[in-house]
């Protein structure tokens, strides 16, 4: 009973064990040697698989990375699921992945209950928002069940399309400068800008302090600003760098993911559907999670 409820909701329960959400995915977690911006890989692995399972034709492409420009289907295979918190900076126990908090940060870090990492909680006692299908919000959408993301262009605006959660977000490239004051979003308010022909620096805030910086429930204040840097390494290769700073928390910036990698699909790849459903996860933790933590499942 309980293996055919796992191999039937994998694929929709996000919050789930790491171990088990990433068997959501079909995709490549290989990685490319760094080349210089404009050129192109010299292999692709064939054939590729999207999404749902269906074989597409490999698009090799010999042409240079075009010019601002960071639109496509692109691919962090396993890479981007962070199950410990955020990628380049784990909590996992070891003294240099240990952030410098402040008194108030140190304060509200010890009021969340994640159910993974150095101060995991059994799944029915964590408060994770994310576990009661609340957005993930920004920067946790980068940094935990970071999947396919597909990325628009527009004369004034970028889009990103994410997999997790099937939510997107506006990056306003017009010129405008980030609000003062800005009403609380799950996914804040991003302007951003083209700091050379390949990248593409983007700048938030007013991010809503119900959500978690990422998997291992680093806490933010209203004062968080995130920066995110797309550089396109090649024509089918992008990285990711995120920073991390907010001085009510942490006595200095930190570097969340460092130059993570991604791979350019095909453009007729589907990308896979991962939702949170509020009544699939109440039979999850009538099934398995009340039980795994000796809660009474009625």
């Amino acid at each position: 009973m309980e293996s055919q409820f796992i191999t039937k909701y994998r694929c929709v329960i996000l919050i789930v064990v790491a171990a088990v959400a990433s068997l959501c995915s079909l995709a490549r977690a290989q990685s490319a040697p760094s080349q210089p911006a404009g050129a192109a890989r010299s292999q692709k692995a064939a054939p590729i698989i999207d999404g749902w399972g269906k074989t597409i034709p490999a698009e090799s492409s010999a042409a240079p990375a075009p010019v601002h420009d960071i639109s496509g289907i692109w691919e962090p295979g396993t890479r981007g699921v962070q199950p410990l918190g955020a990628g380049a900076m784990p909590e996992d126990g070891k003294p240099d992945h240990q952030l410098s908090y402040t008194p108030a940060g140190l304060a509200k870090l010890k009021g969340t209950m994640p159910s993974n990492g150095v101060r995991t909680v059994l799944p029915a006692d964590s408060n994770d928002p994310a576990w009661h299908c609340d957005p993930q919000g920004l920067p946790r959408e980068d940094l935990f069940e970071l999947r396919t993301t597909q990325i628009f262009q527009a004369a004034d605006k970028i889009l990103l399309l994410y997999e997790y959660g099937k939510v997107w977000r506006v990056i306003w490239s017009d010129g405008r400068e980030l609000p003062k004051d800005p009403e609380p979003r799950w996914f804040g308010y991003s302007v951003g800008k083209w700091e050379d022909e390949y990248t593409f620096v983007v700048q938030s805030t007013g991010m809503d302090e119900r959500t978690w910086i990422d998997r291992a429930g680093r806490p933010h204040s209203d004062a968080l600003r995130v920066e995110e840097r797309f550089h396109r390494v090649d024509h089918d290769h992008l990285e990711l760098t995120v920073t991390i700073d907010d001085p009510k928390m942490y006595t200095k910036p930190w570097v969340a993911l460092d130059k993570l990698r991604f791979n350019l699909e095909p453009s007729n790849f589907d990308v896979r559907e991962m939702m949170c459903s509020p009544s699939e996860l109440a039979e999850y933790d009538k099934l398995m999670g009340q039980p795994a933590s000796g809660k009474d499942s009625q």
